[in-house]
């Protein structure tokens, strides 16, 4: 099968978006507690908005705006840059991965939720909303597009999804690159039963926190 072919296979599947509801809307409803629980934690430890709201990119290049319970301090932007000027070891953790193991943006409750990746279920509204899917490339900022280069094309030919083959073979110790490697091939060889193998594996790497901080 040509890559064009490979493309529009992933592009027209009406399974994913089937997959995609059956998983998300019973989840969603059982779920709905703990989520109320967590929006009452964060607005009790950590005074401030409870969700980070972020443009990002998504299927066919549309931007659309992706949820998750926020984890950093409200001046994280001012902390970030401050610590690259004065860092270097920092800067280049920061340039390779996108990542910082010691990030000084993220509050005590945020650690949490991110070691446990809680801070992501509220992109159960983006699936819901059909921004993004279940499996698929994690969802990139415009400003992330150009270490895609030539392969932005893969990535844009699905919708992003809250877990992928970045999560499950490695995630933060990953480079950008591989990331990338990655979602090539994730698109290139899609079908349903590859979302299924990365959603069961995801389930361990979730539970005891592979790779995340």
């Amino acid at each position: 099968m040509r890559p064009a072919d490979r493309l529009l296979k992933a592009q027209r599947s009406p399974l994913k978006r089937v997959f995609d509801l059956a998983l998300a809307i019973p989840f969603a409803i059982i779920i709905a507690p703990f989520l109320l629980t967590i929006f009452a934690l964060l607005k009790i430890l950590d005074p401030g908005p409870v969700f980070f709201v972020q443009r990002r990119c998504g299927h066919n290049g549309r931007t659309f705006d992706c949820y998750k319970f926020r984890t950093m301090r409200t001046d994280a932007s001012k902390r970030l840059q401050a610590l690259l000027d004065n860092d270097p070891t920092a800067a280049a953790e920061w340039a390779t991965f996108q990542k910082l193991r010691n990030d000084p943006r993220v509050t005590l409750i945020g650690r949490i939720l991110r070691k446990s990746s809680l801070d992501e279920l509220p992109q159960l509204f983006n699936i819901l909303r059909g921004d993004m899917s279940i499996v698929g490339p994690r969802p990139i900022t415009s400003g992330e597009i150009y270490r895609y280069g030539p392969m932005f094309g893969y990535y844009s030919a699905v919708r992003p999804g809250v877990v992928g083959m970045w999560q499950v073979s490695g995630r933060n110790s990953l480079t950008y690159e591989q990331r990338v490697a990655m979602d090539v091939d994730y698109v290139e060889t899609w079908s349903i039963w590859k979302d299924l193998k990365i959603v069961f594996k995801a389930i361990p790497v979730v539970l005891f926190a592979k790779g995340a901080y």
